[in-house]
C-alpha cells in the first residue's frame, strides 16, 4: 500500500517532541535532525492503522489462531500433587514442609 505523500490528509499529527518522547521509550537515539522526517513516517504508518477502523466486522468472529483447529478439553481436577517431600528433598534445609532459608535482614 502506497502512502500519499502529503502530510496534511493525516488525523494525527506528532511533532518532534512527541517523536523524542516516543524514542526515549523506547530507548533508541534519534538525532534532532531527524525527528521530522521520523514524524512523518509515524505518522504515514499511524494513518494506515486508522484505515482499520473502516473495516466492517459486523459478524466476524473473533479469532485467537490462524490455524481452525479446537485444542482437546479435559476436566479440571484439583490435586495437591502429593510431591511435598519429593520437591523439600531438593531444599538445603526445610522445617513443617517449607523450605528454610538463612535470614538476609538485620
Amino acid at each position: 500500500m502506497a502512502f500519499p505523500e502529503d502530510p496534511e490528509v493525516y488525523l494525527m499529527s506528532l511533532d518532534k517532541a512527541t517523536v523524542a518522547r516516543i524514542a526515549t521509550l523506547a530507548r533508541i537515539k534519534v538525532p534532532e535532525a531527524d525527528r521530522e522526517a521520523l514524524g512523518q513516517e509515524l505518522n504515514k504508518i499511524l494513518h494506515w492503522v486508522e484505515q482499520l477502523d473502516e473495516v466492517d466486522t459486523q459478524g466476524v468472529e473473533p479469532m485467537t489462531s490462524v490455524a481452525a483447529i479446537t485444542l482437546p478439553m479435559r476436566p479440571d481436577k484439583v490435586t495437591d500433587g502429593n510431591r511435598a517431600d519429593d520437591i523439600l528433598k531438593n531444599a538445603p534445609g526445610a522445617l513443617h514442609g517449607f523450605f528454610t532459608v538463612p535470614k538476609v535482614v538485620e
